[in-house]
């Protein structure tokens, strides 16, 4: 799996960035097809960040959670919970199907 850290008019202290590889990295016990997720960290105003989570899967499943506020670490942590839920309904949804015939 890769993952790809982008800031933008933002400095990223390694805190920040340990926190953000730490919560992509939980996402492959939600769904283990992942293969790419790129995380982009926003802070073109001074106290308003913006967190956006693009994981790409198998099968060109895209999944995008983003956040905003005012707390890094709280736009992590719920931007990854948003992706975190859609992965599993993901996983339910066609774990759970029936096949005609």
């Amino acid at each position: 799996m890769i993952i790809t850290l982008t800031c933008r008019h933002l400095e990223v202290t390694p805190a920040i960035r340990e926190h953000a590889e730490a919560k992509a990295n939980k996402m492959l016990k939600y769904y283990d097809l992942i293969k790419e997720i790129e995380i982009i960290l926003d802070g073109t105003e001074a106290k308003h960040k913006r967190v956006e989570f693009l994981v790409s899967a198998e099968h060109r499943n895209m999944f995008v959670g983003s956040q905003e506020g005012d707390d890094l670490y709280a736009c992590i942590d719920q931007a990854a919970h948003k992706i975190e839920r859609q992965l599993t309904e993901h996983k339910d949804r066609f774990r759970n199907r029936k096949h005609p015939g």
